[in-house]
């Protein structure tokens, strides 16, 4: 599985919605399910960005399917940032020269 660190804000769409917003993140949740991922941690934020989201899916496809998916109904923009743990940075490093 692969990690996803995803950075969201809510569009004036999704504030004005705010109450509707614990259904839509357990749609999402079920959604990155249903693409053979799973959402690991979700957490309200304040500053830059509105929420933080850490989930794995299978592949990059299933990620990117799943994020344009929710980023199209209007209520959430992302960004999301493809994350490395920390055994798999050890690799990485591993074979440098």
């Amino acid at each position: 599985m692969e990690t996803y660190i995803i950075l969201g804000k809510y569009t004036h769409q999704g504030i004005a919605k705010i109450k509707d917003g614990p259904a839509r993140i357990e749609a999402a949740r079920k959604a990155m399910e249903a693409a053979g991922g799973k959402m690991i941690a979700w957490y309200l934020t304040m500053g830059r960005y509105d929420f933080v989201v850490i989930s794995q899916a299978p592949n990059v496809k299933a990620a990117a399917a799943v994020l344009l998916a929710t980023g199209a109904q209007g209520n959430v923009s992302t960004e999301t940032l493809h994350a490395l743990t920390e055994a798999e940075f050890k690799e990485v490093t591993s074979s440098l020269p």
